[in-house]
């Protein structure tokens, strides 16, 4: 075969090059049901534009050359497939003509490990067919696919926008849930804090909060494409589906402040977590100071005997009351008048 009838061939079937294990489900849709499944994309989309429906790719983790052919197939804009490919990108949504591309971050929190695990699904939207590309682990496409499935499901009479709205819908409600838990761990936090153990708990917070940042990142920017979806100005959304599209905005707005909330409960914790810990070391150098004080009081109080004894115990002639009985006595009773007298002193200025 020569390479441009060789190429030709390529091009004649490029979406049949893509891995089956990166293909989560390949569905038709038409008449309120799910059709039988077909071998290929192109038998579904042909099978779709028969039935006056709509097909349904979804892809898992592709390589930038699957999701190119699956592109050509559908005619699919590059600037969109490169960012589906690229992942890590912030939610939005773009119109390209009759096309839509939307970015959605779908999060859990994991609570043994206090982390929020934010992933990624983007869907393209054109006449007659939706593609996902889901990055990470999430099961948001998994439980839209499964009510797609259902018999008689609402969701079929809005064609491509009700994949679209359910998809964003249970991303938005995953986001309350995940509220949910981090209220949970900061009133954890909170009593830990205010409690009676002393413990320093900043590195706990920190945590936190960086995963608080995480997850507005994973939001931030999706209140506007909503806002474009509800007001009806987006291709393949009709009026009947912009509708349902104003309740997940709401929710997001709410999830948003409810997140604002948290960060500010975190930063008043940590300052309160920095000044109880400041007053525990502050304390503790005071008690270390008292205790250094007593030490070298008592120090003070056996060095004079120390010092007296050492020196009569070297024998020396001619020391005062060495040779005499009485000399012992004197220089005894010496000891102890030095002793109370510092003994006094120390007490008077409070290092005892």
């Amino acid at each position: 075969m020569s390479d441009t009838a060789r190429h030709a061939a390529d091009a004649e079937a490029p979406a049949e090059h893509v891995r089956p294990e990166i293909v989560i489900d390949l569905g038709v849709y038409a008449d309120g049901r799910r059709l039988p499944d077909e071998p290929s994309l192109r038998d579904a989309i042909r099978a779709a534009r028969d039935a006056g429906g709509f097909v349904w790719l979804g892809l898992a983790n592709p390589t930038e050359a699957e999701v190119v052919e699956v592109a050509h197939e559908l005619d699919l804009p590059e600037l969109a497939v490169e960012d589906a490919v690229t992942a890590h990108q912030r939610p939005k949504l773009e119109v390209y003509g009759d096309q839509v591309f939307v970015v959605l971050r779908p999060v859990r929190y994991v609570d043994r490990r206090e982390v929020v695990d934010v992933a990624e699904v983007a869907l393209f939207l054109g006449p007659g067919f939706v593609v996902t590309v889901r990055h990470g682990h999430n099961d948001v496409m998994q439980r839209v696919r499964r009510e797609l499935d259902a018999p008689s499901s609402e969701l079929l009479a809005f064609g491509p926008a009700g994949v679209l709205y359910r998809a964003a819908d249970l991303v938005v409600d995953d986001y309350e849930s995940v509220v949910t838990d981090l209220d949970v761990d900061v009133d954890e936090i909170e009593d830990e804090v205010f409690g009676p153990d002393e413990e320093d708990h900043s590195q706990r917070i920190y945590r936190l909060k960086e995963e608080v940042a995480s997850f507005r990142r994973a939001i931030a920017g999706l209140a506007r494409p909503l806002e474009l979806l509800t007001a009806g100005r987006v291709p393949q959304v009709t009026a009947g589906a912009a509708e349902y599209f104003r309740d997940v905005h709401d929710h997001v707005i709410r999830a948003q402040e409810s997140i604002d909330v948290i960060d500010r409960q975190l930063t008043d914790v940590l300052e309160a977590n920095t000044a109880r810990v400041t007053m525990v070391q502050n304390r503790i150098g005071l008690q270390q100071n008292s205790d250094m004080r007593k030490i070298s009081a008592w120090a003070a109080m056996a060095l004079v005997p120390t010092l007296i004894a050492g020196i009569y115990g070297m024998n020396v002639r001619n020391l005062p009351g060495a040779d005499s009985s009485a000399g012992f006595v004197v220089v005894l009773a010496v000891m102890v008048t030095a002793c109370v007298g510092l003994y006094t002193a120390f007490r008077h200025n409070g290092w005892l």
